[in-house]
């Protein structure tokens, strides 16, 4: 039987309410018991003292790009970044080519995934076929093959009776359905928001209210529904508000922030530089702030990356022609730190929550716990680890990033999935 004993961390596990220095075991894959003074002679031994012992840490919006732009990464690279970041699971978006529609594709990523990803992966279908926002997907047969969410991600659906049935279908199925609010009349043709900062560097603007009236809509949809509508990389002041709103008012509306959205506002963005184009893009303290807020209050349930890697050939561009994106799975935890823990503005377990019951109870998933049965997923931290993110040396195949060469204070140490070690820092 194999054995893993993780002695004298402390632990905390939000989820339990655990926050206590004890040891941890996992025995064939599962944890097997939470408590003081374990002995397993036989059991490969991490000495946790001075460090933090999490849940595995879930990413629930991450890109993977295969099938069909490989070039870009791959399942086994992007699992590969997701254990350097401190994740033991992630879940991948449908805008794969072709677009994860269907039950053929869904399987084919599982498939792949078991053979060659180093942490779990579990894909997201799209709502559409093709993501072409005019008909539906075969829902309830990815459903059936292992889909934990319906999205069209990037491309979202502009159609609001597709919407509206769409999260009848998947209120059916208890889907969540995960929405890139955007309404793309209002924003086509930007490249980065729409403010001062845009108008001196003369690009074209993507509007706050372009977020903000397609979160309206599908609040109102959810509400005629009953569907589980998650609002996905939110990063406006009005969407937050909403949110919040129809929390108080019982709705089943969930969301979640992004790293970068919470880190940098547009007065950062280096003039011309892709790796600081995404999309929603990167707001103006007004917004940033409404986020933390959000993160403080509750009003957040989730951080996720929205890892979207690119090869060179691709992001290095005019600003105007590159395509939108960033990495995120390996500067996550580090900006989580430096943004939230490190100054104050949330406890670590908050931190903690955010990355593990919070996605694992918006997707229904077996995991986010240390809690005696519960799958051998382990983060361990270290709070005082000092560590530069060295882009050249991601694992990740593209190298689209605006943090390269920053400094953080807090990290992961290891990365525990089904019990073994598949990353440990150097």
């Amino acid at each position: 039987m194999a054995k893993l004993l993780i002695k004298g961390g402390r632990v905390i596990d939000p989820a339990s309410g655990l926050d206590r220095v004890t040891d941890v075991l996992i025995a064939n894959s599962i944890v097997r018991k939470v408590g003081d003074n374990q002995h397993a002679p036989e059991a490969e031994t991490i000495d946790a003292t001075g460090l933090v012992v999490a849940p595995g840490f879930i990413d629930m919006h991450v890109h993977l790009r295969e099938p069909g732009f490989v070039h870009a990464e791959t399942i086994e690279t992007g699992a590969r970044a997701a254990a350097a970041g401190g994740f033991t699971t992630i879940c991948c978006m449908p805008n794969t080519s072709p677009v994860n529609d269907s039950a053929l594709v869904t399987r084919y990523i599982i498939e792949r995934a078991q053979r060659d990803a180093v942490v779990n992966v579990f894909p997201i279908g799209a709502i559409t076929k093709g993501s072409q926002g005019e008909e539906l997907a075969s829902i309830g047969g990815m459903k059936r093959a292992g889909i934990v969410a319906i999205s069209d991600d990037g491309r979202p659906v502009m159609n609001s009776r597709v919407m509206r049935r769409a999260m009848e279908t998947a209120a059916a199925l208890d889907l969540p359905v995960i929405d890139h609010c955007e309404d793309l009349n209002l924003s086509a043709g930007g490249d980065m928001h729409e403010a001062l900062r845009c108008v001196e560097l003369g690009l074209r603007g993507i509007p706050s209210c372009s977020e903000d009236v397609m979160v309206a809509r599908d609040i109102i949809l959810a509400e005629v529904t009953g569907a589980r509508f998650h609002v996905a990389h939110l990063s406006t002041r009005g969407a937050v508000d909403m949110v919040k709103q129809a929390k108080q008012r019982g709705l089943p509306v969930t969301c979640e922030v992004s790293p970068h959205h919470f880190t940098l506002c547009d007065s950062e963005i280096v003039p011309y530089d892709s790796n600081f184009k995404m999309r929603p893009p990167i707001r103006c303290t007004h917004d940033v702030d409404a986020c933390l807020e959000g993160i403080i209050d509750g009003t957040v349930d989730a951080l996720a990356t929205d890892h979207a890697p690119h090869a060179g050939s691709e992001k290095m561009q005019e600003f105007e022609k590159c395509p939108f994106g960033i990495l995120g799975l390996e500067t996550a935890i580090g900006l989580s730190f430096a943004r939230l823990v490190n100054n104050g503005l949330i406890p670590l377990k908050r931190m903690i929550e955010l990355y593990t019951t919070g996605p694992a109870n918006i997707l229904k998933l077996n995991r986010g716990t240390l809690q005696a049965g519960s799958p051998g997923d382990v983060t361990i931290l270290d709070p005082r680890r000092t560590w530069h993110y060295e882009l050249a040396k991601s694992a990740s195949k593209s190298r689209n990033s605006p943090f390269d060469g920053w400094q953080f204070q807090g990290g992961p140490t290891h990365t525990i999935v089904s019990g073994k070690v598949v990353w440990r820092a150097s």
